[in-house]
């Protein structure tokens, strides 16, 4: 009970202050894709994306974030002219980072105004990836391309294939520079990379399986096999159609405003205190 009695205090007085250390991030900026449909250019095809967060700053050093950020990655064109694959995804991801500034960082009378700072930490994201398929009557429409076991998965010749999961983990790391506009306001700009530890963001790893096997074994086997194969002169069994070596990147690019919470629920705190 006395520990009891000690440490509520000191919880209130902690969470009393989480009011002045914490900022709302509202974000914006896009997504890029690195991966087997392009040609391994960090900045390759770009989306909008855009984002949402709240940063608790520890000290004047380090940061905790978390946001939830929503956006797309693509390849539209793909770079080896005879494969003719593309795909696009929406993205949805919710990440916990940590930051760290390289000089003091804050309001105080010692501390800078604005600083070069680093992130890293962990996130999980959803995706779903996409692409045109082609209607006799000349129309296109979108297909999900997973279901479609479009590289043999889950089929008997090909049982260590299995279908991959639309929620995944990433790594998110990068770099950026923030600037303290004043006590309530602050702007930064950052790049950061989201390692991943699947290759099939774009549905695209391995080797082509044959139409025979995709029409046979897969429940829409016609459009599987339409979609595993989008060359003008199909390709042989056992052709590679990605790399599976490599795992697939993302990235994220963004300019974000900071509202420090204290300024939108201070107002709480002094209707708290006239109450008592």
């Amino acid at each position: 009970m006395l520990l009891l009695a000690v440490m509520l205090p000191a919880a209130a007085g902690a969470q009393f202050d989480l009011l002045g250390q914490t900022e709302l991030m509202l974000m914006g900026g896009g997504m890029t894709y690195l991966g087997d449909l392009n040609d391994q250019s960090v900045f390759g095809e770009a989306n909008w994306a855009g984002s949402a967060g709240l940063r608790v700053r520890i000290d004047n050093r380090w940061a905790v974030r978390g946001a939830l950020s929503y956006g797309t990655v693509s390849a539209m064109h793909d770079w080896i002219e005879q494969r003719n694959l593309s795909f696009r995804s929406h993205l949805t991801e919710a990440s916990l980072t940590a930051e760290f500034t390289f000089r003091p960082y804050g309001a105080g009378g010692t501390e800078s105004w604005w600083t070069p700072y680093l992130f890293g930490g962990l996130a999980v994201y959803h995706f779903n990836p996409m692409a045109l398929y082609g209607e006799s009557d000349g129309s296109q429409r979108w297909v999900a391309l997973q279901p479609l076991h479009t590289e043999g998965q889950g089929t008997s010749e090909y049982p260590s294939r299995r279908p991959y999961k639309l929620i995944q983990l990433s790594m998110p790391f990068g770099l950026g520079v923030m600037v303290r506009l004043n006590k309530d306001f602050s702007l930064s700009a950052e790049y950061g990379f989201r390692k991943t530890w699947s290759d099939y963001l774009d549905d695209v790893s391995t080797t082509y399986v044959g139409a025979s096997l995709l029409e046979a074994q897969v429940a829409d086997g016609v459009l599987a096999a339409a979609m595993a194969d989008r060359s003008e002169v199909p390709n042989a069994v056992g052709i590679k159609r990605g790399d599976d070596s490599l795992k697939d990147w993302y990235s994220y690019f963004n300019v974000a405003i900071g509202v420090n919470m204290e300024a939108l629920f201070g107002w709480m705190r002094k209707n708290r205190c006239e109450i008592k």
